[in-house]
Formats: C-alpha cells, structure tokens, sequence
C-alpha cells in the first residue's frame, strides 16, 4: 500500500505547471492539512490499513516546503501506527523555501528522502520557467539536506525547452553530478492548457536526437534510467509502487487514489475540499483499462510486461517486435530496450 499526499500551495506560479496548486491561498493552510487528517482517517478504513502495512508515503504538489513542518506533525502521528518499519517517505521541496531548519524538522518527523525541484542551475532558464529559486538556492537546498542527515536525496530537471543546448544541458548535469544526491529526474517540457505557456508553444522544442543524448549522459555519469524520466542509484520505491500497479491513497485536493479496479478523485477545489474533504468522485476502470495501463507502464520502466496478461494477438505482435530487437525476453517477461518508443509499443500491441 502506497500513500500520496498533494500539498497545494506554491510560492511561485512556473510558466508550465498545470498541477493543482496557488498562490495565494496561504491562509488556507492550517484548515487544509486538518482536512487531511479527516481525509486520512476515511481512507485508513476504506483501504481497511493494517497496521505497519504503508510501504512509501510521498509528499507532493505544489510546494510541500511551503507547508511548517509543525502543521505535518498530526498527519505523522495519525499514520504512525500504519507505517512500515523500513518505510520510504519523499517529500517534494522548493530550494528557495526548504531552509536548513525545515529540512531539520521534516527529517526528525520521518521523512528520510528529499527532492528538490530544480529544474536548471542556468539563471535565465530559470527566469524563463518563472522558478522561483536561482541556481545558488538549488545548490545550497541539496547540501542543506545532507547536512540535516538526508541520505537519499533527488532533483528535478526539464530539458526540450525553447534555449536548450548540449552545452546548456551538460552544465546543469555537470553541477547536478557535484552535489551528494542519489537520484535525478529528467522531463522533457510539455506545453499544457491553462498554462501561461499554452500560447506560446514555441517553448517547448524536444528533439529525439537531444533526449536521446542527454538520457546517455546521464547515465555517463554513472545513475541507471530505471523508467522513462528517472535515473538513479538508488530507485524510488514509491515509484516503482505505482509501475507495479499497486494500490493507492491520493490524499487532498487533486489527488488520485486507486484501490484494486476502482480510482477516486477528491475535489481539486481547495475551499470545497476543506469543506468536505470526503466529496471523493469514483472511476471504475475495466479489465482492458487494467491491462493497457499495466503494459504502458511497463515498457517505460525496468520492470517490463508479464507475457501472461497478453492475449493471443497482442503475442503475435509482440513476436514482431522481438524479430526485430525492439524487445528483449526474458523468462517470461517482455523488456523494452528504449524507454522512448513506450507509447509507440503499446499501440502497436493493443490497437
């Protein structure tokens, strides 16, 4: 059992984020993380929690950073009964409000991994996405949380967008590299709607030949791709969760939870959900639903697709694909060798 909590709030709107988050609802805070705890409490009976049986918790948004880790400590101590012995816990975090105290005071709440959105150390990428951070800030972050005893520790990168060069990409890999973190996530720019980047499409400019470079200078430098866009020597656990399909709590406004065939959606509107943070909508996901989302994420990840959820035909295609390297065998399990024709693959096998 996994659990996600999404933490709303931002201090700065990025020009391409189309997650659930503001920035100027800061005096919601308190109301919204009690919330959480009545949500939580729903859910621990729902999902029928056993005790010691959540194996990674992750914090995400938003900016969790943006939160006192005083307000996370009822959440904390709601869960504490439910949380493995050698559980993962993640917490997102912005370099330019995750002080050295909050990283201090997050770690002795449990939180044993730190990762921190960077996404450049180049300043005018930076002010390109509307970052709040400059590249000083995102260093100091990473060596703040070795100092507050953090051992796994990630950041984010975007590449493909509209100033991108080798050169550019290398420096950020470069500085990424000289910092003590274990993990990296590269993803390309996507250009979605109700961004402040939907009209100006032109900033996000991905070429197979530059991904396809960069993926390999990662790897260069010594972390393993391990799914499409992460890279580590250590992998997230609570990621390889969700590639294994296994079943979820989505706490707060936006999140998603899913629970054998069934996902469930709280509000995305902060005011309604703290309202009524148990106004949880339903999607019941059919046997083929199941099947095409087990192979997609298997094929961009390490993990692979189980020869046995295939049908006939879907196995004929697949002998296809094995004639021509596009996928390797291995007992009985399919691999994909290259994450980036993930989608082309599911298609051609599922169509």
């Amino acid at each position: 059992m996994l659990l996600y909590i999404h933490i709303p709030f931002c201090d700065s709107k990025c020009s391409y984020c189309a997650f659930n988050s503001y920035v100027d609802k800061f005096h919601l805070k308190e109301q919204y993380m009690q919330a959480l705890c009545t949500q939580l409490a729903f859910e621990l009976q729902r999902f029928q929690v056993q005790n010691r049986s959540i194996e990674t918790l992750f914090i995400g948004g938003g900016t969790p950073s943006t939160v006192s880790a005083e307000l996370y400590a009822p959440i904390f101590k709601l869960l504490a009964p439910y949380l493995d012995k050698n559980i993962e816990i993640t917490s997102e975090a912005n370099p330019n409000s995750a002080t050295l105290k909050w990283l201090q005071m997050m770690r002795q709440l449990g939180v044993n991994r730190i990762s921190f959105g960077t996404q450049s150390f180049n300043e005018k990428k930076l002010k390109l996405l509307n970052r709040a951070h400059s590249s000083d800030d995102a260093k100091n972050a990473v060596i703040n949380a070795k100092k507050a005893g953090f051992k796994n520790i990630s950041l984010d990168l975007i590449y493909a967008t509209i100033n991108d060069t080798k050169e550019l990409l290398e420096k950020d890999l470069q500085i990424a590299f000289s910092l003590p973190i274990n993990h990296l996530s590269a993803y390309a720019l996507t250009i979605e709607e109700g961004t402040p980047f939907a009209t100006k499409p032109q900033m996000s400019q991905e070429s197979l030949e530059l991904t396809s470079w960069l993926f390999h200078a990662i790897e260069l430098h010594g972390f393993k791709q391990y799914e499409i866009s992460n890279f580590g020597s250590y992998q997230s656990q609570h990621n390889l969760g969700y590639w294994k399909y296994k079943d979820y709590i989505g706490l707060g406004s936006g999140a998603v939870g899913k629970l054998n065939d069934t996902r469930f959606y709280p509000t995305s509107d902060i005011e309604a959900y703290i309202q009524n943070p148990l106004n949880i909508s339903q999607e019941y996901l059919s046997h083929e639903d199941i099947k095409i989302e087990k192979i997609f994420l298997g094929f961009r990840s390490v993990l692979g697709v189980k020869l046995n959820i295939l049908s006939e035909t879907e196995l004929q295609r697949a002998k296809i694909l094995l004639d021509e390297n596009k996928l390797v065998q291995k007992g009985n399990t399919l691999y994909n060798p290259d994450y980036l024709l993930a989608d082309e693959i599911t298609l051609f096998l599922s169509s």
